[in-house]
């Protein structure tokens, strides 16, 4: 019997706010947030210990959500290919319209678990947003798989503005600028972009592109939430004049004549933490073993999908129409080497690199991007966050009899590499991907305050210098 749902509910294409404003956002803020992190399970607690082997899961029958995406494919594998069913697991893979659909059927238990954007669990444990149920992230299910894909006709106008930066490679954002400085002297309204959420790794790597380039994107641009599979439709529609989102939505848009991929999350930051396996506290505290199980059949599904022979199969069983269903080549172009003209073997990658383990420094960066646009107030506890919501100890303890390298440490500074290196720190030595920034700059988790200080544009409140 075919367990797989299709949830039809009118999913939001725009979060609610939860967000306070003004200075009462800042006290608010930390206080709600010092809240949700004393109501998390604590790190080393009886939920991270080692299990007995042999211990029987406490819920074998689960529903986990996933958002049509190719990088829902860990999911998908591990239940097309019995890992689920071999650590004893009967999933229900629900397809939902989008990350709001997701983040509220998690924390009110409709979903046992779901496919998350990395930005979800660390939001809700931060305060962020409608929702503020403790969530736990105990496993990364990819790194990359994003790119910005703009219409063809602004494309054209940026060629026509500034031809020398639309010949650079990777693609700024400067000819951009010359575009959007020319319809403010002609009085035209602010060109408008789509992201799939407020807190998604899509919306920091497109303000990241903007502002790289001087264009200020809460003043200078709209940002707009639209689910990523009404993406296309949106920009065909003239609704929006780009986006950034997952595979397939960039190609699907590029081989219709819609838009134009203009730069790949690589590009952005290379091997950037992507979607993570995402569950309430609560959850994860009353069903050790049974995440514990999750988390050994996603890592497996994502080891199996790094084996290049194996992405064809991937891509056939991601384009059922119960999954992503767009078409198979679509998929497996995107699964092997991403978008056309920005061919790349690491454009996603779900198990080497240490792709699963959940970094702390990956969860500061992002919480990093929610302090400078605003979202999150300075003299929140941003290290506690991380660590509460990027449980590491439950990856370790999870993956202890799949003979699996694992990080010894739990932060690494982000950034330094433009080319392969190897991870020593580790049981054993790990080769990683490279990890560089589009604007070389490397991001120290020890020290927030003197990375945001480097950006002129930015929405917090400037942290003031080191006194001599």
């Amino acid at each position: 019997m075919d367990r797989t749902a299709e949830q039809n509910g009118t999913g939001q294409t725009r979060e609610r706010r939860g967000i306070l404003t003004a200075g009462a956002r800042i006290a608010a803020g930390i206080a709600l947030a010092s809240t949700v992190i004393g109501a998390l399970p604590a790190a080393g607690a009886v939920l991270a210990g080692e299990l007995p082997k042999g211990t029987m899961v406490e819920k074998s029958a689960l529903t986990l959500g996933f958002v049509p995406l190719t990088d829902c494919a860990p999911l998908v594998i591990a239940k097309e290919m019995g890992f689920f069913a071999s650590e004893g697991l009967d999933v229900t893979l629900s397809r939902e319209p989008s990350w709001a659909n997701i983040r509220d059927k998690v924390s009110v238990g409709i979903l046992d678990g779901a496919q998350m954007l990395a930005g979800i669990p660390l939001a809700a444990n931060a305060g962020i947003g409608a929702f503020n149920v403790p969530m736990v992230a105990p496993l990364v299910l990819d790194l990359g798989g994003n790119a910005i894909t703009l219409s063809r006709a602004l494309m054209a106008r940026m060629e026509a503005a500034d031809p020398a930066a639309m010949a650079e490679r990777p693609l700024s954002a400067r000819a951009l600028k010359r575009v959007i400085e020319a319809d403010r002297a002609a009085g035209a309204p602010r060109l408008t972009f789509g992201v799939v959420f407020s807190v998604a790794s899509h919306a920091y790597q497109l303000r990241y592109w903007l502002a790289e380039a001087g264009i200020d994107p809460d003043a200078d641009v709209r940002l707009v939430v639209i689910p990523p599979p009404d993406m296309v439709t949106s920009l065909q529609l003239g609704a929006i004049d780009g986006f950034c989102v997952g595979e397939p939505w960039n190609s699907l848009a590029a081989a219709g004549g819609i838009g134009r991929v203009a730069i790949t999350s690589h590009d952005l930051w290379a091997n950037a933490p992507e979607k993570v396996l995402g569950v309430t506290a609560a959850w994860a505290a009353d069903h050790p073993a049974t995440l514990a199980a999750l988390v050994r059949a996603l890592v497996r599904a994502g080891r199996w999908l790094d084996q290049p022979d194996n992405r064809r199969t991937a891509a056939v069983l991601l384009s059922d129409s119960r999954y992503v269903g767009a078409p198979a080549p679509v998929l497996e172009t995107a699964l092997r080497q991403g978008v056309k003209g920005h061919e790349n073997g690491d454009f996603v990658v779900f198990h080497r690199y240490a792709a699963g383990f959940p970094w702390h420094s990956h969860g500061l960066w992002t919480l990093a991007q929610m302090v400078r646009w605003g979202q999150l107030p300075l003299g929140t506890d941003l290290a506690a966050i991380a660590a509460a919501t990027h449980r590491t100890d439950l990856y370790r303890a999870a993956v202890a009899g799949l003979d699996e390298p694992v990080p010894l440490i739990d932060s690494k500074i982000e950034g330094t590499h433009a080319t392969p290196w190897t991870l020593t720190d580790a049981t054993s030595p790990i080769p990683m991907g490279a990890d560089r920034f589009l604007d070389g700059q490397p991001f120290d988790p020890a020290d927030v305050a003197g990375y945001l200080r480097r950006f002129p544009i930015t929405r917090h409140v400037p942290v003031p210098a080191p006194t001599v």
